[in-house]
């Protein structure tokens, strides 16, 4: 396969939105991508967009910069941005060469309008669907004699969309099959096959990010025939949640397609809990009358979309710890597995032990075949990539290759080498004494609770004092972050080395505008566990 000189880049931009970027109906015109998509500035003081997302009780990291480039750029930044645009071009053009004649009945909208808001119910987040739409992904032999990817069904409809909008839809509706099947058209009716559950990343050309949950199945029937899956695209970040959703699909198709509609129509006109909370579904079927489907969101709604049992069962705790280095340095990091599964769920749980910061790059948990090439981009990037295009992708330098099949030789199959000397040497044996503290088959609650407690004192030991390096002029009046006092503040010589490299991310440039954007007295989670820590460091000096 040709390989082109450049693909996905890794730059966010950051554009504030003018009336051009509107249509006269209101409608704002948007691009997708598959990568995020950052300009390495920073923002103008007082620039909007600012602080916490109320929809997920979290801090922003997809937020705008300046989208031109400010006079004497250099040519450099320019090129890339150049590449960037040919790259999607090209991407975009394939999915259109690829489009299949017949097109999808009625592409969805992503515009839809909010939940009704209960007053004083503090038991919903207000405004937000549990999805935006479902989707079946069917393999249908071609002409050619070759299975292609092509969406069968899809819930809700939607009518009386503008022509831009149906071809928007129709592009990202084209990109899901990609990602519901990565492998493409290398498929053969089967008469047994495993059941697997997997997510992905929709990520738009504004940062913001849609989120995409799979189940790959053999559909009921007799004889070989091959498999479909069930892709349900929101905006909400919870994949246990979704994963029940699926069991209740999956559980109504083998009796009829005709009975998720009513299931689905119950889910999205249901309010979204807020975390810790429950919503009650109300589903009939037919032989077993109306069930009551139970859906509780976990109480910490960060750790919702993860589950930490599968990345301890493929590494151990000291190769965690140089992924984690790796990462915290925004490298290039390509995760490798047979199962798609294994892929997302990896993935997603790296990015949250970074919490409280998010990762900036790009970030593809399963790359379609398709797209392969993004591996030679050269700048930061998170990738998932099945075991049989593994030769494909480990010929790049600087590059962290890491195995997660079962039965491997070796772990890392290309590496920097200096992933075990990074984190500095007594923050990085705490971290795996704490992980030491769970038990040998540690249940998904217990991981909860132990995995955040091992890798957020790490960043609080690290730059936990950040708030006191942030110079405001007045009350209300946006700060200044003072970067060469605040890692001359610590005292320890290695941490001191660390943090020089990690005030240079893009993860902590970002935290650290939002920061200083931030009114005093407003403290977020992170801000919160400082002052707890710092309490009980106080208290255990006195005892002392």
């Amino acid at each position: 396969m040709s390989r082109r000189s450049w693909s996905f880049s890794s730059v966010r931009l950051r554009t504030k939105r003018t009336s051009e970027d509107e249509t006269s109906d209101g409608f704002r015109r948007r691009d997708r991508l598959f990568s995020s998509v950052r300009e390495n500035r920073r923002r103008p003081k007082g620039s909007e967009g600012d602080g916490a997302d109320p929809s997920t009780d979290k801090p922003r990291g997809n937020e705008m910069h300046q989208g031109m480039f400010p006079p004497g750029e250099d040519e450099e930044d320019k090129g890339a941005m150049k590449r960037l645009s040919t790259m999607w071009t090209s991407f975009r053009g394939k999915i259109s060469r690829d489009r299949v004649p017949k097109e999808p009945d009625s592409p969805l909208s992503s515009e839809l309008a909010p939940v009704e808001e209960k007053p004083r119910d503090q038991r919903y987040t207000s405004g937000q669907f549990f999805f935006e739409y479902l989707v079946v992904v069917s393999l249908k032999k071609t002409k050619s004699g070759v299975y292609e990817p092509q969406i069968t069904y899809q819930f809700p409809k939607k009518d009386g969309m503008v022509r831009f909008q149906k071809e928007e839809e129709e592009k990202t509706l084209k990109a899901i099959t990609l990602f519901c099947f990565p492998e493409g058209i290398n498929w053969a009716p089967l008469t047994e096959y495993c059941s697997e559950t997997f997510s992905f990343v929709l990520t738009e050309i504004d940062g913001s990010r849609r989120n995409g949950y799979c189940r790959r199945l053999l559909p009921h029937g007799n004889g070989a025939r091959p498999p479909e899956a069930y892709c349900i695209i929101s905006k909400v970040a919870c994949f246990g949640l979704f994963s029940k959703i699926f069991d209740e699909v999956e559980k109504r198709r083998q009796k009829s397609m005709a009975m998720i509609y009513p299931f689905m129509q119950s889910l999205r006109e249901a309010p979204f809990p807020a975390p810790g909370n429950t919503v009650n579904i109300k589903s009939f079927i037919p032989e077993s009358g109306t069930e009551i489907i139970s859906l509780t969101r976990p109480i910490d709604s960060w750790l919702e979309h993860v589950d930490f049992r599968v990345l301890f069962r493929c590494l151990t705790d000291e190769e965690v710890l140089q992924v984690f280095a790796a990462t915290v340095l925004e490298r290039r990091i390509i995760f490798i597995a047979e199962e798609l599964g294994t892929l997302s769920q990896v993935i997603h749980a790296v990015t949250v032990l970074l919490y409280p910061f998010i990762w900036q790059h790009t970030l593809i948990s399963i790359v379609p075949e398709i797209l392969i090439d993004v591996v030679m981009a050269p700048t930061p990037y998170l990738l998932g990539v099945q075991k049989r295009l593994a030769d494909q992708v480990t010929d790049q330098g600087d590059l962290l290759a890491v195995d997660l099949s079962e039965g491997r030789k070796q772990t890392f199959i290309r590496e920097n080498g200096d992933e075990d000397s990074i984190l500095p040497h007594k923050l990085k044996e705490e971290i795996l004494q704490a992980l030491k503290s769970r038990n040998e088959n540690a249940t998904l609650e217990e991981l909860n609770r132990v995995v955040p407690e091992a890798f957020l004192p790490f960043f609080m030991k690290t730059v936990g004092h950040f708030s006191k390096y942030i110079v405001r002029n007045g009350p209300g009046q946006p700060g200044q972050f003072q970067k060469r006092n605040f890692y001359k503040a610590l005292e320890s010589k290695s941490t001191r080395h660390f943090v020089k490299k990690f005030v240079e991310t893009q993860m902590f440039d970002l935290f650290i505008q939002e920061a200083e954007q931030r009114p005093t007295n407003q403290n977020g989670f992170f801000e919160q566990k400082i002052a707890e820590y710092q309490r009980k460091v106080r208290e255990k000096t006195k005892k002392h």
